[in-house]
């Protein structure tokens, strides 16, 4: 079964979390990311990942690196695989946290491991706004539901499905973000009320571009 939240995952797999480097995927809580997995190492990852706790991190890989990767990842558990005749792998990740890399163990695997620990992804400095924000964040997810030629009504359950307005606001940038480097800085966005008014404005402009003109009030 898939982890869907922080407090589910395995300390002990944290310890020792495998990782996904690539250049233009991130996983964000909240979200799901499809996969093809077709390296001879990552496949060993894969068979290693579902033998265990079926935990993996997807790091983003620095500009021009093919080595360094961002400090925060997102952390999942495959919720679907399905291994090819040749040994390739589809696979499909739910986002359960973003996790800061705490130190990169010794290479002895095929794969790179990291020390990991948890973000909070709903700690804040202004708890104060959270619930505002949360209902303005809802209301404008409404209104696009109602310009979207698709997806309008699963937007709306997905959002009023979330445990919490921090957990909205992941889930609506897991969503509609679909730029690597913007997910990544949704990503680094630790502060749960910042994210919320990213996702405010996110969907906000994304409702005034789909708005026919004299219908946007």
């Amino acid at each position: 079964m898939a982890i869907h939240r922080a407090e589910e995952l395995d300390p002990a797999a944290l310890r020792e979390l495998p990782i996904f480097p690539l250049p233009n995927a991130v996983l964000l809580p909240g979200g799901v990311l499809p996969l093809h997995v077709f390296e001879p190492r990552y496949r060993e990852m894969t068979r290693d990942c579902l033998a265990g706790a079926r935990t993996m991190a997807v790091a983003l890989l620095r500009p021009g690196s093919s080595e360094e990767i961002f400090s925060i990842c997102g952390v999942g558990t495959i919720r679907v695989s399905d291994e090819l005749p040749d040994g390739r792998f589809h696979l499909v990740l739910s986002g359960a946290a973003r996790v800061r890399v705490d130190e990169e163990l010794p290479r002895d695997r095929a794969y790179r491991r990291i020390r990991a620990s948890i973000v909070d992804g709903g700690a804040t400095t202004r708890p104060e706004v959270l619930s505002s924000s949360h209902r303005q964040l809802l209301a404008l997810c409404d209104r696009l539901a109602l310009v979207l030629e698709h997806g309008g009504s699963e937007l709306c359950e997905l959002v009023r499905a979330q445990p919490s307005p921090a957990a909205c606001a992941d889930a609506v940038a897991a969503a509609l973000v679909t730029a690597p480097r913007l997910r990544q800085a949704f990503l680094e966005t630790v502060d749960a009320a910042d994210r919320l008014d990213a996702a405010i404005d996110l969907v906000g402009r994304i409702v005034c571009e789909l708005t026919p003109a004299g219908q946007a009030n």
